[in-house]
């Protein structure tokens, strides 16, 4: 018997009622059998990326990062976009990525709350294909949703999200698990 895929789930919002964290916690109340889903809670703990600190030993929560990163078969992503662009504190903590060789050829899949945000999700596949992630494009998701104020619950009773959570979840075990 396998151990269980484990999916690491990241939010690019640090707001408190982000609809990004609710859609990634939904996801992990609908995980299938098999999959297990946790959320990373740092980002926001992370240092500003600076090369100079990452000589040696890097910071303790680039080391959790990273440890985070290293530990899961696959990463899922979910992040608003502003100012046409990805939130400061997310790009940092990818930034924190980019040498660490944890990541190289890492599955990833993106989800959008919402339609719009095209900017944001065009900027992290860009950076993704870049750090040399693997995408899982087929994975990927936008959600239909119309507004941000969504929560876990409200989402969880919205049967076309939990259509797509679902569905997206049974694409990145099928395109992960022969990858172990």
């Amino acid at each position: 018997m396998h151990p269980p895929l484990r999916l690491l789930a990241v939010s690019g919002s640090l707001r408190a009622k982000s609809v990004n964290t609710a859609v990634l916690l939904a996801a992990q109340a609908l995980a299938p059998a098999g999959l297990q889903i946790a959320l990373y809670p740092g980002l926001g703990e992370l240092p500003h990326f600076n090369p100079d600190l990452d000589a040696g030993a890097p910071p303790p929560a680039v080391a959790g990062w990273r440890a985070a990163v290293a530990a899961s078969d696959a990463l899922l992503l979910s992040t608003p976009e502003y100012a046409h662009g990805l939130p400061g504190s997310f790009k940092n903590a990818l930034d924190w990525l980019v040498s660490f060789e944890g990541f190289i050829n890492k599955p990833v899949a993106i989800i959008a709350a919402r339609a719009g945000g095209d900017h944001a999700q065009a900027s992290l596949h860009e950076i993704l294909t870049v750090m040399n992630a693997r995408v899982l494009v087929d994975a990927g998701a936008t959600l239909p949703l119309t507004n941000n104020s969504h929560d876990v619950e409200s989402l969880l009773r919205l049967p076309a999200v939990c259509a797509q959570l679902t569905a997206t979840l049974a694409t990145i075990v099928r395109q992960i698990t022969p990858l172990r």
